[in-house]
Formats: structure tokens, sequence, C-alpha cells
């Protein structure tokens, strides 16, 4: 792909695919480095400019949903690396997150009992701001799904949050 059409991209997604990492990680040094390999990966994507702009928007987030996981795999591999040297502490656990939220631990402790396709839903429409439509093309599934995941990691949250 071209320098200029990764500067196009960029300056169209870049501020809601860094939220939408930064929602999913709470660290914003990781969400930097993911966003950065996203288009790092848009630089040498051959064709991407073909697909048209909302192609190219489903393949970037879908990208960065792959960048997370590779990073979180690394960060996993890390962690279970330094344990068996017996250090005494692990690496850095991701520390900042939305400061409006008062009640940090509470939200992360019910967003942790969602399943992992409902946090990633959820992640996509508010923490990226995606339509649900969108959301459909960058998971792949169908929109009725989507929308039910989000449904229901939200009705999950209204219950864990009022308990």
């Amino acid at each position: 792909m071209l320098l200029d059409d990764v500067e196009r991209l960029y300056q169209a997604h870049a501020r809601s695919l860094y939220r939408y990492v930064a929602y999913q990680v709470e660290d914003q040094q990781l969400a930097e480095d993911v966003l950065s390999d996203v288009f790092e990966r848009a630089l040498r994507a051959p064709r991407l400019r073909r697909r048209g702009a909302a192609a190219e928007k489903a393949w970037l987030y879908r990208t960065a949903l792959n960048a997370l996981r590779d990073q979180v795999r690394r960060r996993g591999a890390e962690n279970r690396a330094v344990e068996r040297m017996g250090e005494l502490h692990r690496l850095d656990e991701p520390t900042s997150f939305d400061e409006r939220v008062e009640d940090r631990q509470l939200l992360t402790a019910a967003l942790a009992e969602l399943s992992e396709d409902e946090q990633e839903a959820l992640a996509l429409r508010y923490g990226a701001g995606l339509s649900l439509r969108e959301l459909a093309a960058v998971t792949g599934e169908s929109a009725t799904t989507t929308e039910g995941r989000v449904y229901r990691g939200l009705r999950k949250l209204r219950q864990l949050l009022s308990e």
C-alpha cells in the first residue's frame, strides 16, 4: 500500500482505533504499540486500497483485533517466563483506564464476567464506536449475531453492576 493511502487511513481512523484498543487493554503504552502495529501492517498490505472505504475500516479493526490478541499472548508468555525464573514481581499490569469511571475495579470485574465474544463486541461497539453493521463486518459474523452479543453483554453488565 502506498504511504499516502496509509496516511489517509491514519487520519480517518487512528483516533477511534486507539480508543478501541485502549478500551480493551487499559494500558496506554500497549495501545500505542498495537496501533503502530496496525498501520505497519497496512503499509505492507498489497491490495487494501482496492477494497473500498467500508472494507478498509473493517480490515483495520480486524487487524487491530489480531494485533491485540498477539500482544495478549506475548504478554502471557512473558509473564509465564518471569514466573518460571522465580522473579518476585510480574510485568507491569495495565494501569490507566478512563479516569471518569469512579469504580474501576467493579467495572473491570463485571467485564471479566462476560464471555470473550461479549467483551469483544462491547469493545468494538462502544470503545471503537462502530455501528452494528461495521461490527459485523469486522468480526465476520451476521448483524443479528453481533447485535445479540452486544445486547446480552449490556444486560449482563447492568445485572452485575446492580448487585
